[in-house]
Order: C-alpha cells, then structure tokens, then sequence
C-alpha cells in the first residue's frame, strides 16, 4: 500500500509543468524512457508521465522521504503512471539503471543550484554515460549566461542559496556546457521559461 499522505507539494512544480511540458515535446526523443534526476515531492512524474506517453518516466532522489511522495503522488496520477522510483545519488557513479532501462534522456528540474557543484558534475558524467547518440539530457532552472546573472531577481536568489548552504549557487551555463561537451555533447539548445528560468537541451553526439 501507498501511504498518499506521504505526498509533498512544491507550489513552483505547479506553476511551471506547462511551460516545461511544452519544451519536453519539443526537444524529448519519441520512446524509450526519461530519467528524471531529484524528483523531489514527485509532482512533475506525476503529471509528465501519461502526459508524454509512450515514453516511459523512471523518478529518482536520493531522500528517502522524497521517494515516499514520488510514489504517492504517482498513485493519486492518472495512466500510465510513473516507474516505480529509485535511490539515486547523482554526484556517485553507481547509478541504478541499465541497457534493459531503455534510458534515452535525463532530465533534471532545479536541482543543479540547489546542490553542491558535485551533483552538476556527476549528473553531465552519469548522462553521458547511460545515453547513446541521439539522447537527450535537459536542464531546468535558473542560469548565469557569460558569467553574470540574466535577471536582479537571481542576484538576490543566489545570495539566498549561498546564504543557505555555500556550496550551492545559480550555475554558470557556460561551465556546464563545457562538461557537457567533455561527454560528448553537442552545444546547448535553450529555451527562455517564464520567471527567468531556462530549459537547456543537450544532445549526444
């Protein structure tokens, strides 16, 4: 049995999974399965998952309570619903999944500034290598653009996030790029989101 009340609600999952699905139908190859990184409270599984159907979605976090509300709210959403979530530590290189996985993108919303700069360096790495040619790994959230911050709004967030934990911080696009490129991506397409966020999609090569 699933415990619904485990389920979490992040206010800001609400208010972007429209804007984001609409990127994802654009930039997602048509099959196989979507990897998503921090899942967190699981609200966009839930709701990406019948909605970019036949793709399959597989939610992974690291917490323990974060998993216990991916599968809540993966209850309470409509067919087909997400994979079952896994236990996945993205600055490690044990990452849970296989060939039998059919993985052909990862995706990761806010997360990559709301971490230590390990995470954004084990996840461009991990992408790397569980996708083939032709994969996709996608960014979402806010990003500095030739080293300074696209919006004073993110001035002030970024102080806040530092303020929090010093190792995290709003990401320089150019740095991950340049990971990304390491693992043999192609340059970035991006994509302007409402509240000075970006979805970033890199392809392998």
């Amino acid at each position: 049995m699933v415990d619904q009340t485990a389920a979490r609600e992040a206010p800001a999952a609400g208010r972007n999974r429209e804007p984001l699905l609409a990127i994802l139908r654009q930039v997602l190859p048509v099959d196989g399965t979507v990897l998503e990184i921090g899942s967190g409270t699981g609200q966009h599984a839930a709701w990406f998952a019948p909605e970019l159907s036949p793709r399959r979605w597989l939610p992974t976090d690291p917490a323990e309570s974060a998993l216990a509300s991916i599968a809540a709210w993966s209850a309470l959403g409509e067919e087909p619903r997400p994979l079952s979530p896994r236990a996945l530590d993205a600055s490690l290189d044990n990452w849970p999944v296989g060939k039998r996985d059919q993985i052909t993108a990862v995706f990761s919303a806010n997360v990559v500034h709301i971490s230590p700069w390990a995470v954004t360096e084990g996840l461009v790495s991990g992408a790397g290598r569980v996708l083939q040619t032709g994969g996709k790994m996608i960014f979402y959230g806010p990003f500095k653009r030739n080293g300074k911050h696209t919006a004073e709004g993110n001035v002030r967030f970024d102080k806040w996030l530092q303020d929090q934990d010093s190792r995290w911080g709003v990401r320089s696009l150019e740095r991950i790029s340049e990971l990304a490129l390491e693992q043999g991506f192609l340059m970035p397409e991006l994509h302007d989101m409402p509240a000075n966020n970006f979805c970033v999609s890199f392809a392998k090569s």
